[in-house]
């Protein structure tokens, strides 16, 4: 029996090319050349002679959070922040219901961009003021609980376990002392959501998941991408030197780090059945966090 392929945002290939096709027209722009690049979470295609890139919210996402996220990106850029920047149309662009937004497209060499260049524009985003756009507040165990009710993947038992960690995970962090001051997190910072410009430099992308919240989360996820990920503890170290501030060395760490990795196993495991090749490696994770095992290695997905 065949696989099915991975359905890119939620949507088929037909659908997917129709709301381009609309989209691009709408603005001026050729998609005769239009590329995947990722579908796992929205679909994000390259048009090659235009040199721009257009993310098709997954589907069902709210067009509200989407024009939420391209104003906050249009304050960024008129601030001078280093972001990835929106292409200069009116955006988002909405084809029936499905919300669109275009990118100037930023070429990149084979190698992802090292932690150690995420330090400098992330240090940059939290300490920046307070934007004219309201950001949602920043909350992991909200989403992890919202994706434990819509998995289906995972057999009861797998689920029971996972509520019960949340909750003792909820219980330990009641009691965290954060050492930083609240205020703007990307939410999701990462080797794969930011981008190089040359010189060693490099700029965030990706800002759906942009809050309000605290900046030790932040921090947290590049150490669990770095751990998880085999990127290796000299590259985190590397990241957290240039930062100024290692996260590790806090007493709130671990707590935080189990949320962060519950967090990214149970939003996998919510999509699985957009991509079902997925289902073996979330599996492989969960048992992972039975085992207490911090250092199994994750496949990317």
């Amino acid at each position: 029996m065949t696989e099915a392929a991975p359905a890119p945002g939620g949507y088929d290939e037909s659908e997917m090319q129709q709301v381009l096709k609309r989209g691009c027209t709408a603005v001026g722009l050729d998609s005769s050349d239009a590329r995947l690049l990722r579908g796992h979470t929205n679909a994000v295609i390259l048009l090659e002679k235009e040199q721009v890139v257009v993310k098709i919210a997954r589907k069902g996402t709210r067009i509200d959070d989407v024009a939420r996220t391209a104003a906050f990106v249009r304050w960024l850029m008129d601030s001078g922040f280093p972001t990835v920047p929106l292409h200069p149309v009116d955006q988002p662009v909405v084809v029936d219901g499905h919300a669109m937004t275009f990118w100037t497209y930023l070429p990149q060499p084979d190698k992802p961009v090292a932690a150690a260049q995420l330090a400098q524009p992330l240090h940059a985003l939290h300490g920046l003021s307070t934007p004219p756009v309201t950001l949602p507040g920043h909350d992991n165990l909200a989403a992890i609980r919202r994706s434990l009710a819509a998995i289906t993947c995972l057999p009861r038992e797998a689920l029971l376990f996972l509520t019960e960690l949340t909750e003792h995970l909820e219980s330990e962090v009641r009691s965290v002392e954060f050492a930083m001051p609240e205020g703007i997190i990307q939410g999701d910072p990462q080797h794969r959501n930011a981008l190089h410009i040359g010189d060693g430099k490099a700029v965030l992308c990706d800002w759906d998941t942009v809050a309000v919240g605290q900046p030790e989360w932040d921090l947290v996820t590049v150490e669990v991408h770095c751990r998880r990920f085999g990127h290796g503890q000299q590259h985190y170290a590397a990241f957290a030197d240039a930062y100024g501030w290692d996260v590790t060395r806090w007493p709130g760490y671990r707590p935080l780090a189990a949320i962060r990795e519950l967090r990214m196993i149970t939003t996998n495991a919510r999509k699985v059945h957009h991509a079902p090749g997925s289902l073996a490696e979330v599996e492989r994770r969960v048992e992972g966090l039975r085992r207490q095992d911090t250092r199994l290695q994750w496949n990317i997905l």
